[in-house]
This record gives C-alpha cells, structure tokens and sequence, in this order.
C-alpha cells in the first residue's frame, strides 16, 4: 500500500509539472477538437488484448496438460493483474491467485507456476522483439542515452534469471529445490524487518520444485507448440500498439510509426523495471518525456500518456477488481480431472 501512495504522489506531481510548464488553453484546446470515437475503439482493442492474453494463459495450460476455458483464465489472469497492483510483490501476488485457483479447480499448483513462469517470459521475448524496432528508431534519431540501456540491461537479467529457473527444472528437481529455497531464504532475510516473519515457507520449497518441474517435464518434445503461444504474446503488443495509435488519433495528434514504435517500447520497458506497482507514475512521466523527446508538443504528449493509461492500467483495474470479487464468491472447488502426478 505505501508503494501505491509514493506511485500516486508521483503521479500527481508529473501532471502538475506538465500543466505548470504547459499553456492551459492549448490543453483545453486539443481536448475540445479530441474525437472520442477513437476512444470508444481503443477501449475495444483493450479488451481484445484482455481475451488475447487469456488465450496465452490457455493454450500454455494445454501444453502442461491442463484442460480450463479462455473465458474462467480471463477473470483470473484479471484479478492476478489487481492484485499485483493493490499488493506489489514482484509478481507473487498475482502468481498466488493463480495457485488459489488451481486448489479450488484441483490442477496440479506446480503445472500452473509453469505456465505463469512461461507466460512472463514469452511475454519478455515477444517486447524484446518491438524493443529492438524501438531502440533502432531512437539510434537512427540519436535520441539513444544511458537511462535506456540500463534498463535494457535489467530486463536482461530478468529474463535471464526466469530461463534459467526453467533450465534447472528441466534438469533436476533437486537442483531447482537448492535454488528456490536460496531464493526464498533472500527474500526472507530481506522481508523479515519489515513484516518480522518469514514471508515464504522455505521448508515447502523442495516439494514445490518437484512439482515445477513435473509441469516442465510435461513440455518435452512440445518446443515447436511453444510458438502458438509466442504469437499470442507478441499479438498483445501489437494490440497495445493499437491502442496507443488510436489515443494519438482520438487526441487529434499527428504521429509516424517510429515514434509510436519507439514511445511504446522505451515506456513499457519502464513499466517493467519500475519499483512502482504497473509502472504506476513512473511510466506516465517516461512515456510524456519520450514522446516530447520524439517531436510530440508536451500538452499532446502528457494527455496521450494519461488517456493510454487509463485504458490500459486504470480500466484493466477497474476489472480486475470485479473479477477479483466475483472469483472471492466461488467457495466450493469445482470437480475437475486431475492428472496424477506418476503420470506426469
């Protein structure tokens, strides 16, 4: 909750800052002449993406055996997105809705910490690709700084780390065990001051790993059917792309596919690496600030950054927080086949 009000103070200082340094009526002007139109099919395309990335959830279910509906993995990859929000943890939050889930459903929790490990880094893979297209538009308009590549280079690691957690499972489970609980026992050292417990349950994390990696075993001889999912994934950006295109149009802006390409991709990377829950704050100032850096008047730059994120962060929420709800009345566990684990 503290990250969530810094966020929120930061937030509302950048739309201070641009409206002090910015001429009101040129703001009241591009409001008055936005067409809202545009709006209208830019909250559609978002909630395609919300379906399209369900889909992904979906089919990487399929490949570790799992059988569940796009329409269930809808409310719930919804609900893990408002909960990562309102509780930050580097994921874990919203990993435990999934996990929550798959007790009521009777799924296999090491299969799903599978598909929520290969979800996260195909989604990496698939923004490395428009990451590239990014960054080559900001080198040919040397608009390419030390601030980018740093974060490049976090993100690097990030993805590094999660591959490489997927390796030792598909090597060893006792090796993956030794690992998770390293891991775990960090986290606790670093959560004990604040919380003054123990914030995971190192002595549970050897069976956990065992478990993961019976859901990686379920892949083997299944890499071409991980490229399904990468489309999926790499589909979602270019419906966010969409998106962002058509608040440039709603706002009556002129743009070019580089500087969209290139103010998308330099924002999310922000997004990512940000300590703010959903780059909340942080991403509203890099977004303006790169967008103005590529041309784009600051009052235009600041009012598409906020109608983007209120599409794709504040409705998402918005939703998030009902399916939440509505997956918090399901009390009784549904009956539902469970392939047993010697199987696997």
């Amino acid at each position: 909750m503290r990250k969530i009000i810094v966020a929120l103070v930061l937030l509302l200082a950048i739309i201070f800052v641009v409206i002090r340094f910015s001429e009101l009526q040129n703001i009241l002007d591009t409001l008055h002449h936005s067409n809202y139109r545009f709006l209208i099919a830019a909250v559609i395309i978002e909630i395609i993406w919300g379906y399209n990335s369900a889909t992904v959830y979906s089919t990487l279910y399929r490949l570790v055996g799992l059988k569940e509906k796009s329409s269930h993995l809808i409310l719930v990859a919804t609900a893990a997105n408002f909960v990562n929000v309102i509780a930050p943890s580097v994921g874990i939050g919203g990993m435990a809705v999934f996990l929550d889930d798959a007790q009521r459903r009777n799924h296999s929790s090491g299969r799903v910490t599978v598909v929520g490990v290969l979800y996260i880094l195909l989604d990496y893979i698939a923004f490395f690709c428009v990451l590239a297209l990014g960054l080559i538009v900001l080198v040919r308009r040397n608009n390419l700084n030390a601030g980018e590549l740093t974060a490049v280079a976090i993100l690097l690691a990030i993805a590094a780390g999660v591959a490489f957690l997927l390796y030792l499972g598909s090597r060893s489970a006792a090796r993956l065990g030794n690992a998770l609980a390293r891991l775990a026992h960090l986290i606790n050292r670093i959560m004990r001051p604040f919380i003054h417990r123990d914030y995971l349950q190192e002595e549970r994390v050897q069976y956990y790993a065992k478990e993961i990696s019976q859901g990686i075993f379920m892949l083997r001889g299944k890499r071409k059917d991980l490229l399904w999912p990468f489309l999926y994934s790499l589909n979602n950006f270019a419906l966010l792309l969409c998106v962002l295109a058509f608040t440039f149009l709603t706002l009556g802006t002129p743009f070019t596919i580089g500087t969209l390409v290139a103010g998308f991709a330099i924002s999310y990377l922000f997004l990512i690496v940000s300590p703010t829950p959903s780059g909340l704050g942080v991403m509203e100032g890099v977004m303006t600030l790169v967008l103005t850096t590529l041309g784009v008047k600051l009052e235009a730059a600041a009012l598409i950054t906020l109608t983007y994120r209120f599409i794709t962060f504040w409705f998402p929420l918005a939703v998030g927080a009902v399916a939440f709800r509505i997956l918090g009345g399901q009390a009784k566990p549904l009956a539902v086949d469970k392939p047993t684990d010697s199987k696997a």
